[in-house]
């Protein structure tokens, strides 16, 4: 199962890449999470975790990190990997950001009903909260 969103932030992806990088600091552009925190600095291989504002807290990974451009993360279920994907692109007004979620293995089936249709219905309100995140600081720093 996968599903993606992507909303048109006018901003750079400079700008919306340093808020993906500040990990502490997502639930405050993110409404569906709690807390969020990684072990080191923001590079693929690192580990962390993340409590959604429903369900448990979990480890996470981040698989594949490239400045200001992408990043994923993957969380471990039973007999099932849910991935995060995360892409911008610049464009001539500011940057096309993209989240899509994937989940992979034996009970992928399982995991996309009962956890995917609450994380699909939340990234509207995800994409919402990093533009206006990202727009504030944007403007802040190109006044």
């Amino acid at each position: 199962m996968q599903f993606e969103e992507s909303i048109e932030v006018q901003a750079s992806p400079k700008t919306v890449f340093a808020l993906y990088a500040d990990v502490a600091a997502w639930a405050s552009w993110d409404p569906d999470v709690r807390s969020s925190a990684i072990a080191g600095r923001f590079a693929s291989g690192a580990t962390g975790r993340l409590k959604p504002a429903k369900g448990p807290e979990s480890k996470i990974t981040f698989t594949e990190v490239v400045a200001d451009k992408s990043f994923t993360v993957e969380s471990r279920l039973p007999l099932c990997v849910m991935r995060f994907e995360h892409e911008l692109s610049a464009t001539s007004r500011g940057t096309t950001v993209m989240h899509r979620v994937s989940f992979l293995g034996l009970l992928a089936p399982l995991f996309g009903r009962v956890i995917g249709g609450q994380i699909r219905k939340g990234l509207p309100r995800t994409l919402a909260g990093l533009k206006r995140a990202a727009e504030r600081s944007g403007a802040a720093l190109n006044p």
